[in-house]
């Protein structure tokens, strides 16, 4: 029951900060929940997965040519 008591007494304490007090420590404690690394990793088997898969694609014909990629993508430049 300290527990829980603790817990209510320090409750009542954040309830009673100003708000800006309020909005510094909820920039604090959401800095501690962001991951510290957030690069994404593919792995070896993931990337052969999409190899294998875009050389599928480019026999079933089911890609475009890479010129009119590349000129699509010069247009949005």
């Amino acid at each position: 029951m300290r527990t829980s008591a603790a817990m209510e007494n320090l409750w009542l304490y954040l309830q009673s900060l100003p708000k800006s007090n309020k909005k510094w420590l909820a920039e604090r404690l959401n800095e501690d929940l962001k991951p510290k690394d957030e690069t994404e990793y593919i792995s070896k088997e993931e990337v052969l997965a999409m190899i294998d898969a875009g050389l599928k694609d480019m026999k079933a014909g089911r890609t475009r040519p890479a010129e009119e990629l590349l000129k699509e993508l010069e247009d949005e430049v």
